[in-house]
């Protein structure tokens, strides 16, 4: 029997979820994109090294991917609002501390080598926290919204693509016009701005609950236990095998091998972002009309046929529209999981749940990076193209097997 998410979940009026998840999750979703993404660019300019460039990028997301087993075990156990508070008050305090520092320092020194170094580790290691701390309160809001959950889901996507297609931009206007100062401190103003408006819980913490059991042992055996969500996250992780090669390939393939500059390797993702913006709309109505599988199974074709297509691409122009068409594919299928994820897992395990999530979905990138780093230019057609077919074959699978399984709502939610 098929399980519906009925109304009897309370909805948040508009003006709740502004002040109680949209606004901290805005000011988090700016200093997220502007550490991702203009820390590597502030390491290149103090450094002048593009091997420590890649160096700090790697610095980022290791740290990142081992905070996500400690993350969600704290938010269960201390709430959402205090570990999302500490993490944005300790990520400005970091970023500001550096600022000062290479204020102080000459650039391509070992000192201010080192403190970009270490900078980019430990934003990356905050910024997780507040992530999974934001990402708690939106599916929490989603389990209260009812049957309205896709739509809150939408809304923070959209959050977050604005801020991906922003972000970068920001970060390389300010390293440029005002130097590390100028950047460093915008990051640092959303920072104090994410701690002012944290996201108010209702939900108290549970430090019981999670005082006796690893997070990801616990988020693990609550994965087993939902196999609806078991298999689209399974799904999701071969997929992010190619999305994790093409963003890893990026640079290589649109200035080496197409022969375009960096401003345009960095046009990619802005299109892209555009992209899945409007396919994030169009997924919340698309599923308030047709329903959850049939537009996850619309949007996994899209993005399947998208990658095969990007392995063949030999123009700047093919390329950038068949990225762009493939992130439209990867937002609506976000859409799903997060839409199916707030409604399945138990909000007293929600954290340690969606922790274990996160690392799996994040595993496939650092790991792209390296087969980037080991593979010739000239083969990464090859490569991508396997990793298009291993993509498909795992999408298809995965949706055949939702098709049959009953806790996945099959209309409108």
């Amino acid at each position: 029997m098929t399980t519906r998410i009925g109304p009897r979940y309370a909805r948040r009026p508009a003006s709740s979820l502004l002040r109680a998840v949209y606004l901290p999750r805005t000011a988090d979703g700016a200093a997220f994109a502007m550490t991702t993404y203009g820390i590597p660019l502030l390491v290149l300019a103090t450094t002048g090294s593009a091997a420590l460039t890649g160096l700090a990028f790697a610095l980022e997301w290791f740290p990142r991917i081992g905070a996500f087993t400690v993350a969600g075990t704290m938010v269960d156990r201390y709430g959402t609002t205090r570990v999302f508070r500490a993490a944005c008050l300790a990520r400005a305090l970091v970023v500001l501390i550096a600022a000062g520092a290479l204020a102080a320092l000459e650039a391509q020194t070992l000192t201010a080598t080192v403190t970009v170094m270490l900078l980019a580790a430990s934003t990356g290691v905050l910024t997780e926290f507040s992530y999974v701390a934001a990402e708690t309160a939106g599916g929490e809001a989603s389990r209260k919204a009812g049957a309205g959950a896709h739509r809150v889901q939408s809304v923070l996507l959209g959050i977050d693509q604005t801020a991906t297609l922003a972000g970068p931009l920001a970060a390389g206007l300010l390293l440029e016009w005002c130097g590390p100062a100028g950047m460093l401190g915008t990051l640092a103003g959303f920072s104090l701005l994410g701690a002012a408006l944290a996201p108010r819980s209702r939900h108290a913490p549970r430090g019981a609950v999670v005082a006796d059991t690893g997070g990801l042992r616990k988020g693990w055996a609550t994965l087993r236990s939902l196999p609806a969500l078991a298999w689209l996250v399974g799904g999701l992780v071969v997929s992010n095998c190619a999305i994790g090669l093409l963003q890893a390939a990026m640079p290589v393939i649109v200035v080496t091998e197409l022969g375009h500059s960096s401003a345009d390797a960095g046009l990619v993702w802005s299109a892209a972002a555009t992209a899945s913006l409007l396919a994030i709309t169009a997924a919340r109505r698309a599923i308030d009309r047709w329903g959850l599988w049939p537009v996850g199974a619309v949007a996994a074709s899209v993005a399947a046929c998208a990658t095969l297509a990007v392995a063949q691409a030999d123009t700047y122009r093919g390329y950038l529209l068949l990225i762009a068409v493939l992130m439209a594919g990867e937002g609506g299928l976000t859409v799903v999981l997060r839409t199916l994820r707030s409604h399945l897992i138990p909000p007293e395990v929600f954290g340690s749940t969606l922790s274990l999530t996160i690392l799996l979905l994040l595993l496939p990138f650092p790991a792209a990076g390296l087969l980037v780093a080991a593979v010739p230019p000239a083969d990464l057609g090859h490569l991508i193209t396997i990793a298009a077919v291993l993509q498909a074959l795992g999408l298809a699978a995965a949706f055949a097997r939702l098709r049959t399984l009953p806790a996945l709502p099959a209309s409108p939610l």
